[in-house]
């Protein structure tokens, strides 16, 4: 029988299923405490999941299922290893990173977001990355200033 029609592991089969890296950001990973914790479990579950797939016996269908948590592994791996913990703010006189802050835009929008690192952001939870462009125009600002870039003028009603 000639090799086209047999089944064998090869080279190329291996290749097309090693995904590309996660991007990671050239900022500093500033994490706080609960994002650090989070980056853990999340590397605790990327883990998980690949050994739930190595005990799939087709070696194909292994691959397939392993390539998206050995991804993550090395991801998460990277992302732990270089976590700087960034103790909550100790005082509310101006926004810091750990900062939770509330402001209104011109528009008369009222809206409230802590200041976290990139991975842990989630503004429908009401969170946002230190390096996005809402958090760079608050930070080291106090309550009553007003910040603003491009048309867009936010002023801080409070700070905790």
């Amino acid at each position: 029988m000639s090799v086209a029609f047999t089944k064998e592991d090869s080279a190329e089969t291996a290749s097309e299923i090693l995904l590309p890296d996660r991007p990671v950001s050239p900022h500093p990973n500033l994490v706080t405490k609960t994002g650090l914790k989070a980056l853990e479990f999340q590397l605790v579950q990327a883990r998980e999941a690949y050994e739930a797939a190595q005990k799939i016996e087709d070696v194909n269908e292994r691959r397939r299922q392993a390539a998206i948590p050995l991804r993550d592994i090395r991801y998460f791996v990277a992302r732990v290893r270089t976590a700087q913990v960034v103790p909550d703010p100790v005082s509310t006189e101006t926004v810091a990173f750990g900062s939770t802050v509330t402001f209104r835009r011109e528009d008369g929008r009222v809206q409230r977001y802590r200041i976290v690192g990139e991975d842990e952001a989630d503004p429908r939870s009401g969170s946002i990355s230190f390096v996005s462009p809402v958090a760079r125009l608050l930070m080291n600002k106090a309550v009553g200033d007003e910040a603003g870039a491009s048309g867009q003028e936010l002023e801080i009603i409070s700070i905790s």
